[in-house]
């Protein structure tokens, strides 16, 4: 098969290699599409501790079944199925308490297990047994539920945000996951939602997904415009987006009392020591959490979103590029140029 082999820090080769072959109890799945996350380009440009090149990345992932184990019980060729990146290891008691983000094995699909970058991606026994490996709905393309897997990880933040009827929320950073905070804080029943970003070409085109409130933080103060937006009050809950350690202490100074914030979006290496006035977390009463990645049960939740149309996911998607074109693709991403990058192997 053909495959995007990351080699070390820069260097990622399209090639030839071998097909691999499931064993009873594995499957193989035929890549339609692999969308490029943040984190994919993070590791090409810096590495990780659980990539060991040579190595296939890719973890936002949908195709076909080609091939099941005499063992496996779940998936048949033809199945479409759509894979999320954080799989449990089943055992740990992480895993047994059913919040398997946590798992401290932390396996992931583009990381210790080959990825999408690729004609074909082989789910072993783990995967298939505790994956977030779920069937695709009908009506539903390849690129669209590849997309189910940073959708997923929008619902664990927001789970963990407690997003009620009637709040007002504060998205910092309109990014494609940022965008889709916005989508989803909706139909948890947030009245507003402000959208905070530097850049003014990503605001604008962030407009069509609907905030009330888009403030440039490069031509004005966006603490000072979320409390004047809010009464002086502030916002219900915050959800940095984003890699910034200025957000950060953003969030904490736009919270309202006893409001929740979400550090969703992870700082690059280096500069993750931010200083929080913890001061205004205690006077505030403000609770803040951190969200990392999702369980099986919302990536599943996230693939009959999308099939309800509650969220268009074809608006996301702004660039394809074939397997053999993977360097332009992750060039896209990085640039910032649109909203999503998919990749169809």
């Amino acid at each position: 098969m053909k495959a995007a082999i990351y080699e070390g820090l820069d260097r990622m080769t399209v090639r030839e290699v071998p097909t691999p072959s499931p064993g009873e109890n594995e499957v193989l799945v035929r890549v339609r599409s692999c969308a490029v996350c943040g984190s994919d380009i993070r590791i090409f440009h810096h590495g990780n501790s659980r990539v060991h090149p040579p190595a296939i990345l890719g973890h936002e992932i949908a195709g076909e079944v080609v091939e099941a184990g005499r063992n496996v019980t779940k998936f048949r060729p033809g199945d479409r199925v759509a894979l999320g990146a954080d799989v449990p290891c089943g055992e740990c008691v992480f895993c047994e308490a059913g919040i398997g983000n946590n798992c401290q094995v932390n396996y992931a699909m583009g990381y210790q297990f080959p990825g999408g970058f690729a004609e074909y991606v082989l789910l072993n026994r783990i995967v298939v047994d505790y994956g977030p490996v779920h069937r695709i709905p009908d009506g539903i393309s390849f690129d669209e539920a590849a997309l189910a897997e940073p959708l997923g990880c929008v619902l664990n933040a927001l789970e963990l945000s407690r997003v009620g009827l009637g709040d007002t929320v504060a998205v910092l950073g309109a990014g494609p996951l940022g965008c889709m905070v916005m989508e989803a804080v909706r139909l948890m029943g947030a009245s507003r939602v402000i959208l905070v970003q530097r850049s003014r070409p990503r605001l604008e085109l962030a407009r069509q997904f609907g905030p009330d409130v888009a403030i440039c933080s490069s031509e004005e103060d966006p603490v000072a415009r979320v409390l004047e937006e809010t009464g002086g009050l502030g916002a219900d809950v915050v959800v940095t987006a984003n890699p910034s350690p200025e957000s950060q202490q953003d969030a904490i100074a736009m919270a309202k009392n006893r409001a929740r914030v979400n550090l969703f979006g992870g700082l690059p290496k280096g500069r993750s020591m931010v200083t929080l006035d913890t001061n205004v977390i205690h006077y505030k009463e403000l609770f803040v959490h951190g969200a990392h990645g999702a369980m099986p049960v919302h990536h599943r939740k996230a693939l009959d979103l999308i099939a309800a149309g509650r969220l268009d996911m074809t608006r996301y998607i702004s660039h394809r590029f074939p397997l053999d074109r993977v360097a332009e693709a992750f060039a896209a991403a990085e640039g910032h140029l649109g909203m999503r990058v998919v990749v169809n192997p």
